[in-house]
């Protein structure tokens, strides 16, 4: 798009002369770490809760961007190469150019929405119309990359589309009323697709109804749509709606509906399972089809069922759809991150392979903070329809953009364009003719202290290279959802007064889940503070590449010295750690080293109290080596209504106390006394600044924010052995388990040395197998406990077992246990693989 189109979209500079070169924009950029092409590129400076991107407008410039969409108040003269669209809104102008790069193709255009299974039904729909004449000619299909779904990631997606490609394919995702009607613009969708209609983000909506009026406005110019009406609320719905809008527009709708069991354009008359198979027979246009899907799942049936009813309607063959949907594959929605041997980190992503995804995979690779070398382990990306010397030059040049050290290139393709990488000598480079080829070389040596991006088709196996370079094959696995982390810290940070910092707690392995990669996270989402309970863990922080500030809870009075070389910064609770901290910062002649003082208000753990103050201030007052940062104190029951009137007793001590503190300092610092419970129900105790511990991971016990929060942490393990055993048998030490009846019994590879309670042996616990509970049986054993699956039809060895997460929350575990949700996160054992999984 040229730039005096977008200056006539945007209604900027309508009565001046342009006088800026009318360039091609070719990337539209939000975040000034995810450059690949500044020259042509176009930042808009978006405002959202934690940043305002006018604050990087320098650093975008600096990076070499010359276009900017802005909205705030800019001194050109800083830029003098620059050229700014003023606007009132920037993510209004962002969607505005969205949809006019999107109005300049005309061919199809498939629009999805619904509660769940936008992006599955996407992905597969994807994959199977890039098999489907005509839609495989040219550049095939394209569609949203992962879940840009929202009212940022729609306009981003669009402008992928290409005259080359064939059918567009992309999800709407809304929040609240008034969304979707700026998706539609931006999509404009001819066919429509609603997966489902369940209870995700209910909370922005009156009623059930209002959401599926809503979501219907994605369709408002479709012609087709297609849904199912075994859906009550949501059949209803869409037959009210479709006569509003027949009557009020010219442009007619056709429903395409499917159905289990009644009569509809698709109408599936039965549904088997046979092993790992779903078999689905239908009545389609008086005949009957058949398809096999490699799925039983319920949820992944529904989303099977719609991509066949949408090929039904683009006129693809039957059998043709039937060959496809036996080879369905699996959807990894995100990348994974696991520890690897030597020291390395290893991140996964097979979720596809094409050059967009390239780009965001290696965008997560460049957000892993530390001095580790980055390496490329990259196959050939198949099914490349444009010129292929085009492409891989392109491919040659990302990589070499985004500042890789190593590129390990794997596939036939690459290897014959080599050359073209060879122009770049800043980063080593090797090629292999398959990944055999790759793996006869293999040695671990060579892979130390690294981390590895694995970016690979899954016709190149590159799970058996994964294989090689995992540090831990235990299969008992703590999956980390870092994209839950920053979905939990929007919502506290939405909960925020007006500038008011926000402390995160990753203290205990961050709460099981594991420090590195969580406070890696946050830094790249810019929080203020991070806070560790003893200095060795904010030391692996800083060896790690974290630069945010660290305060340490509970420093140990002979290691100030080596805080200080570390720079981070201590909680001072009494006189004798506030003078040996003096003595050392002295010693090592630092002045105004950042300190903490922590008041006791009521708490009585640590702390100065109301008498110490005079003593305090006459001691700051005697050196320049310190300065107070902050001054915080700890609740004692702001997570329990029957405490209020103790907490506003505490609240009102910390604020006398702090007063006095603050009125003697010459600087301001901050004050805090929130932690994640406070946040919510005190939010006039925010102060300055407010510690977010739990609610991070997902637990708060506020139910209105509780609804908002994601689960971060899912406990899995597999099962090792099913067995059929007799009524009158017994099962597990000391016989605890005995048998009333005939039983089916499953060991699973989890025990008390994991972190699983012996608390919840025998009946008192229970864990999900297929999705349902299955009790514990006997006693927990160390590295196994059973469970009795007999009424769990087709349970085996090597299957997942659910021990917590999303639909076995941790805080039914503390129930069993008699205890709090964070015992039990900070009992996993760290024999237990974390794998740390990011929609990026």
């Amino acid at each position: 798009m040229r730039i005096a189109t977008i200056a006539k979209l945007l209604k900027v500079n309508d009565n001046t002369e342009f006088s800026y070169p009318d360039t091609e924009v070719q990337e539209l950029i939000i975040d000034t770490r995810k450059i690949t092409n500044a020259e042509h590129a176009l930042f808009f400076a978006l405002e959202g809760a934690l940043r305002n991107g006018h604050q990087f407008i320098a650093a975008a410039y600096q990076k070499g961007i010359r276009l900017f969409v802005v909205s705030g108040n800019i001194d050109q003269n800083q830029y003098p190469e620059a050229l700014f669209f003023w606007v009132p809104d920037v993510l209004d102008a962002l969607q505005t150019i969205g949809a006019h790069h999107r109005a300049s193709f005309d061919y199809p255009v498939i629009g999805i929405t619904g509660s769940n299974g936008k992006t599955i039904v996407k992905e597969w729909l994807y994959e199977l119309l890039a098999q489907c004449h005509p839609y495989n000619e040219q550049a095939g299909p394209v569609r949203s990359p992962k879940s840009y779904n929202s009212q940022i990631g729609i306009p981003l997606s669009t402008w992928l589309m290409q005259a080359n490609n064939t059918i567009g394919i992309f999800e709407a995702g809304i929040s609240k009323p008034g969304e979707m009607e700026k998706a539609e613009t931006v999509i404009r969708p001819g066919i429509g697709i609603f997966t489902n209609i369940g209870d995700a983000h209910n909370e922005g909506f009156e009623s059930i109804e209002e959401k599926i009026a809503e979501k219907l406005k994605l369709f408002t110019h479709t012609r087709q749509l297609i849904y199912c009406k075994d859906q009550e609320k949501l059949h209803k719905n869409v037959i009210a709606w479709l006569e509003a809008r027949n009557a009020d527009t010219l442009v007619p709708l056709d429903c395409f509906t499917w159905s289990v069991g009644s009569d509809a354009d698709l109408s599936i008359r039965s549904v088997t399972t046979d092993g790992t198979l779903t078999h689905i027979e239908a009545h389609y246009r008086s005949q009957e089809i058949c398809i096999v899907i490699p799925y039983t799942d319920k949820a992944y049936v529904e989303n099977a069922i719609h991509c066949w009813a949408c090929l039904l309607l683009l006129e693809i063959a039957p059998q043709h759809i039937a060959d496809l949907m036996r080879n369905l594959q699996p959807v990894a929605m995100r990348l994974q991150l696991v520890e690897g041997i030597n020291n390395c980190t290893i991140i996964n992503d097979t979720y596809n392979s094409d050059y967009t995804s390239l780009k965001i995979a290696l965008d997560f690779l460049n957000q892993q903070k530390g001095q580790q070398k980055k390496v490329l382990i990259l196959s050939d990306i198949l099914e490349v329809r444009q010129d292929k010397e085009e492409f891989y030059t392109k491919v040659a040049r990302l990589i070499a953009q985004k500042g890789i050290d190593e590129l390990i290139a794997i596939g036939p393709k690459l290897s014959a364009h080599q050359h073209l990488f060879a122009q770049y000598d800043h980063f080593e480079q090797s090629f292999y003719k398959d990944t055999r080829s790759f793996l006869d070389h293999f040695q671990p040596k060579q892979f130390n202290n690294v981390t590895i991006l694995l970016k690979g088709a899954r016709s190149f196996e590159f799970e058996k290279i994964e294989s090689m370079l995992e540090a831990k094959t235990h299969k008992t696995v703590l999956e980390v959802d870092l994209s839950a982390i920053q979905n939990n810290l929007r919502v506290y940070q939405s909960l925020l007064q007006p500038g008011v910092k926000l402390m995160a707690m990753v203290k205990a392995f961050a709460y099981g889940t594991g420090s590195l990669e969580i406070a890696n996270v946050l830094q790249y989402e810019g929080i203020d503070y991070l806070t560790v309970a003893y200095l060795d863990e904010g030391i692996a922080l800083r060896k790690a590449g974290i630069t945010l500030p660290v305060m340490v809870m509970s420093p140990e009075f002979g290691a100030f010295e080596q805080m200080i070389n570390w720079k981070i910064e201590p909680e001072i609770f009494s006189m004798q750690s506030l003078e040996i901290f003096i003595k050392a910062a002295e010693l090592m002649e630092t002045e105004a080293y950042p300190i903490h003082i922590k008041l006791d208000t009521g708490m009585h753990r640590l702390g100065f109290n109301e008498p110490d103050i005079p003593q305090l201030i006459k001691i700051l007052h005697q050196t320049k080596a310190i300065s107070v940062q902050s001054i915080f104190s700890h609740l004692a029951g702001s997570d329990a209504a029957g405490f209020d009137d103790f907490t506003q007793q505490q609240a009102a001590a910390y604020r006398q106390m702090s007063s006095a503190l603050i009125a003697e300092l010459p600087n301001q610092p901050l004050r805090h006394i929130c932690n994640t419970s406070a946040i919510s129900r005190f939010p006039e105790l925010q102060f300055d600044m407010v510690r977010m511990g739990i609610g991070m991971y997902g637990i708060d016990p506020n139910p209105a924010v509780q609804k908002r929060l994601q689960n971060v942490a899912t406990l899995k393990t597999t099962i090792a052995q099913v067995r059929e055993i007799k009524a009158g048998e017994t099962v597990g030490y000391s016989r605890r388990g005995k048998l009333t009846e005939d039983s089916k019994i499953a060991t699973v590879s989890i025990g008390y040395a994991d972190g699983y309670f012996r608390d919840f042996g025998n009946g008192a616990g229970y864990m999900l197998v297929k999705g349902k509970p299955a009790a514990t049986l006997g006693a927990v054993c160390m590295d196994m406990c059973m469970l009795n699956v007999t009424d769990i039809p087709e349970v085996k060895g090597g299957d997942r077992v659910t021990v917590f997460g999303a639909d076995l929350p941790v805080t039914t575990l503390a129930e069993w246990a008699d205890t709090i949700p964070y015992e039990i996160i900070t009992s996993v054992s760290q024999r237990v693989k974390r794998v740390y999984t990011n929609e990026t």
